[in-house]
C-alpha cells in the first residue's frame, strides 16, 4: 500500500474512531503529516493512531506544553548564537582568525530536522492546520487569540528543511555580515580634484550608513557641497566596484576617487592608532567581492526551495511567510510612494532652500530636519560629553523614556530589560526569544564617547528594543510574541528616531516643525522605496540567471539601479543613471530587508498621526506592541483603526506644500 492509499484507509478508520465532528481536522492533518513523511520516518499508520488528539482539553493542553517549551529551546539558542557571534559583532578586542567561524556556527540549525526525527513536529501538522496566506488574510480577523496561537504553532513546522542546508545559510549570512562589518573609508585619506582633505583626521565611516549620515551631516557646514560631492563618489566606487581594493579600511593610503589614484599617505597625516596594513599605491579594483557574497547569499537561500513548495522562491517566503503581504502589494505601495507626483514639489522646496538645482546625493536631504540648524561638531560635542560609554547611554535611558511619556516605574522596567553594547559594525537591535534574557542595543562608540551619528542609531534602536520588550514580556501568548513584520519593528524605531534632538532638549516641535516632519518623512520614504525595488528586481534577476557570475551580477544591478533611478529620480533630481540607489549594505547582508524601510515609515506614519491624538506615546506604543504578531492590516486596525496605506502620508505632504506656499 502506498501512502496515498494509506492515507485514504487512516481516515475512514479515524473518523470511525472519533465522529463526524473530527472528520476536517482528520483529512487535513493527515495530509499535513503525508506531505513531509519520509521513508525512514517509520510506520506511518501507527504513528497517526497514537498522536491524533480528538479531545480538545488534551489538545489545548499540548499547545499550551509546546509553547512553554518552545520559548525556552528558542530563547536558549538565541543567547548561544549572540555568544557565537559576540567578537564579530562587538567591540571586545582584535577579531581572531577562529571568531567568523564561530559567528557562523548556529547552534539550531539542526533543530527544525530535529523536531521531524523525534515526531514532535509530525504531531502539531497531525493536529493543527496549516494555514495559507490567503487564508490568514480573509479570516483572521475572525480567529480567537488561541486560535491564532495553534496558527503560529502550525506554521512553525510548514517546511522541513536539511540542517545542513540552514547551517549554510547561517555561515554565509555570517560571512557577509562581518564583509560589511569592516567595510570602512578613512575619510581623511580621502582627496578632492584639488588634491585636499576636506575631512578630519580619524573620521573612519562605515559603508554604507556612515557614509550616508555624514552626506546627511554637511548641509549645515560652510564645505557641505565639495564634501557630498566627494561622498558621493567613493559611493559610486563601490557599487560599480571601482574602489580600489587597497583603500577599504586602510589609513595608510590616500585615495583621490574622481582620477580613482592611489598614493602612499605621508607619515604625518597617518592616525596615530592606525592599524598594521598594506602601503602599496596599488590602484586595482575590489574583485566583485560585493556581488559574491550577494550571489552567495541568493545560492545559499536557494538551497531551501525544494523544502518550501508552497513557497518556493526566497522571494515568495520573504512576502508570504516573512510579511504577510503579498509582493504585488508591497511593491504597488513602493511605486505609489516613489511615483507620486508631490516629489517634484518637495524637490522645489528643497532647491529653493539650498539655492541650487538639485543632484543625485540630494536623495538624502535632511534639511527638513531641525537638526540641519547644527553642525556635525556641535551635535558630537553634546553627544559625547552625555555619553562617554555605553554604560552612560543605559543610565540615560529611563529619562529618555519618560520624555517619550512611559511612567516612571514603566520606564525603569523597560530600561533593567535592555542591555547596551559597543558595536563592532553600524549597529543594531538583538531581540531576545524567551522571557528572562534581554534584547540588546547596539551601537558605536568611540574612544573619545558616542558622536551623533552613534547617538541617532542608537535611539532608532532603542526604539527596536523598547518593542522587543513588550511585544515579548507583555503578549498574552508566546507563540504570538513580535510584530508583523520587520517594517513594524522599524516604524516603532522611526517614531522614537525622529525625537532624538528633543531628546537631547534641541528641538521642540511647532506648527512649521511639524509640517517639516511630513515633507522629511516623506522624502525619506520616497528615497528608500527606490532601494526596496532594486532589491526585490535584483532578486528576480538572479532567480532568472542562476548561473550568474559576480561580474554579470554587478552589470545586472547596475542596470537595475539606473532603471529604477531614471523612471522616478531623474525626473527630480535632475541627472540619468546614477547608481546611487545601490550603495546600501543590506542588500549583501540582509536578503530582501530593504523594502521594510519604506513600509515602516508609512507604518510609523500612521501611528504617529494616531499618537498625536493621545496626550503620552508611551502607553499607545505598549498598547500596540504588545497584541503580537498577527498579519499587518490587522496589526494595524487594532493599533490605529485602518490597513496599511501610503494615502496618509501623500495627503499630509500634499497639504504641508500647500500650507508651506509664500513662506
Amino acid at each position: 500500500m502506498d501512502l496515498h492509499q494509506e492515507v485514504s484507509a487512516l481516515e475512514v478508520e479515524l473518523l470511525a474512531k472519533h465522529g463526524a465532528s473530527q472528520q476536517e481536522r482528520i483529512r487535513r492533518g493527515l495530509r499535513q503529516v503525508a506531505a513531509q513523511w519520509r521513508p525512514s520516518d517509520g510506520n506511518f499508520s501507527a504513528f497517526a493512531r497514537e498522536h491524533f488528539i480528538a479531545d480538545e482539553a488534551t489538545l489545548a493542553l499540548t499547545v499550551a506544553r509546546l509553547e512553554a517549551v518552545l520559548e525556552q529551546l528558542e530563547g536558549h539558542n538565541t543567547e548561544i548564537s549572540r555568544a557565537l557571534r559576540a567578537p564579530t559583532d562587538l567591540e571586545i578586542g582584535p577579531l581572531l582568525p577562529v571568531d567568523p567561524l564561530l559567528a557562523a556556527f548556529d547552534p539550531a540549525a539542526h533543530l527544525n530536522e530535529d523536531f521531524f526525527a523525534s515526531m514532535i513536529g509530525f504531531v502539531v501538522l497531525l493536529n493543527l492546520p496549516l494555514t495559507t496566506l490567503q487564508e490568514r488574510l480573509d479570516h483572521g480577523d475572525l480567529y480567537s487569540r488561541d486560535e491564532w496561537a495553534r496558527v503560529r504553532l502550525a506554521s512553525r513546522f510548514s517546511r522541513r528543511v536539511p540542517g545542513e542546508v540552514l547551517q549554510q545559510i547561517s555561515r554565509v549570512s555570517a560571512e557577509a555580515d562581518l564583509y560589511v562589518s569592516e567595510y570602512n573609508i578613512w575619510m581623511h585619506h580621502l582627496l578632492d580634484e584639488k588634491g585636499e582633505r576636506l575631512f578630519p583626521k580619524g573620521m573612519r565611516l562605515i559603508s554604507h550608513w556612515n557614509l550616508r549620515d555624514e552626506l546627511k551631516a554637511n548641509y549645515a557646514d560652510p564645505r557641505g557641497l565639495e564634501k557630498q560631492r566627494l561622498i558621493a563618489k567613493v559611493m559610486e566606487r563601490i557599487v560599480t566596484q571601482t574602489i580600489p581594493a587597497i583603500v577599504v579600511d586602510n589609513p595608510r593610503v590616500d585615495w583621490e576617487p574622481h582620477a580613482n589614484r592611489v598614493s602612499a599617505a605621508p607619515e604625518t597625516q597617518i592616525e596615530e592608532d592606525a592599524p598594521a596594513r598594506a602601503v602599496n599605491p596599488d590602484s586595482d579594483p575590489e574583485p566583485d567581492v560585493r556581488y559574491r557574497k550577494w550571489i552567495e547569499q541568493f545560492l545559499a537561500a536557494r538551497r531551501v526551495d525544494p523544502y518550501t513548495p508552497v513557497t518556493p522562491t526566497a522571494l515568495s517566503r520573504a512576502f508570504e511567510l516573512g510579511r504577510e503581504m503579498p509582493e504585488e502589494r508591497v511593491v504597488g505601495l513602493l511605486t505609489e510612494v516613489v511615483s507620486s507626483p508631490v516629489a517634484r514639489g518637495v524637490a522645489a522646496e528643497i532647491e529653493k532652500r539650498l539655492g541650487r538645482p538639485l543632484e543625485p546625493h540630494d536623495l538624502w536631504f535632511n534639511g527638513f530636519q531641525a537638526r540641519g540648524r547644527y553642525s556635525e561638531d556641535e551635535l558630537n560635542a553634546i553627544t559625547r560629553g552625555r555619553y562617554p560609554d555605553a554604560k552612560a547611554f543605559h543610565a540615560d535611558m529611563p529619562r529618555i523614556l519618560q520624555e517619550l511619556g512611559f511612567s516612571e516605574e514603566k520606564a525603569r522596567f523597560l530600561s533593567e530589560h535592555i542591555a547596551v553594547d559597543a558595536a563592532r559594525g553600524a549597529g543594531h537591535a538583538m531581540e531576545a526569544r524567551r522571557r528572562g534574557d534581554l534584547p540588546r542595543l547596539r551601537t558605536r562608540i568611540a574612544r573619545d564617547g558616542m558622536d551623533y551619528k552613534g547617538y541617532n542609531v542608537a535611539i532608532h534602536e532603542f526604539g527596536h528594543n523598547v518593542e522587543q520588550v513588550f511585544s515579548l514580556y507583555d503578549v498574552d501568548r508566546t507563540l504570538l510574541a513580535g510584530v508583523p513584520n520587520n517594517a513594524f519593528t522599524e516604524a516603532i524605531a522611526f517614531v522614537f528616531q525622529s525625537r532624538d534632538l528633543e531628546l537631547l532638549g534641541l528641538s521642540r516641535p511647532d506648527e512649521e516643525a511639524e509640517r517639516l516632519r511630513v515633507l522629511n518623512t516623506f522624502w525619506m520614504t520616497w528615497e528608500i522605496a527606490g532601494v526596496g525595488l532594486v532589491d526585490v528586481a535584483a532578486w528576480h534577476w538572479l532567480y532568472d540567471h542562476p548561473q550568474a557570475t559576480p561580474e554579470g551580477f554587478r552589470e545586472a544591478v547596475l542596470a537595475i539601479s539606473k532603471d529604477v533611478w531614471n523612471r522616478y529620480y531623474a525626473p527630480v533630481l535632475g541627472a540619468k543613471d546614477s547608481v546611487l540607489l545601490g550603495i546600501y549594505s543590506h542588500l549583501i547582508a540582509y536578503p530582501l530587508y530593504l523594502p521594510d524601510y519604506p513600509m515602516g515609515h508609512l507604518v510609523a506614519f500612521q501611528i504617529e498621526e494616531h499618537l498625536r491624538k493621545s496626550p503620552a506615546i508611551g502607553p499607545e506604543i505598549e498598547r500596540m506592541t504588545s497584541y503580537g504578531a498577527v498579519p499587518p492590516d490587522l496589526w494595524m486596525k487594532h493599533a490605529t483603526g485602518a490597513p496599511v496605506s501610503a494615502a496618509p502620508l501623500l495627503r499630509a505632504t500634499e497639504a504641508a506644500l500647500a500650507s508651506g506656499q509664500g513662506r
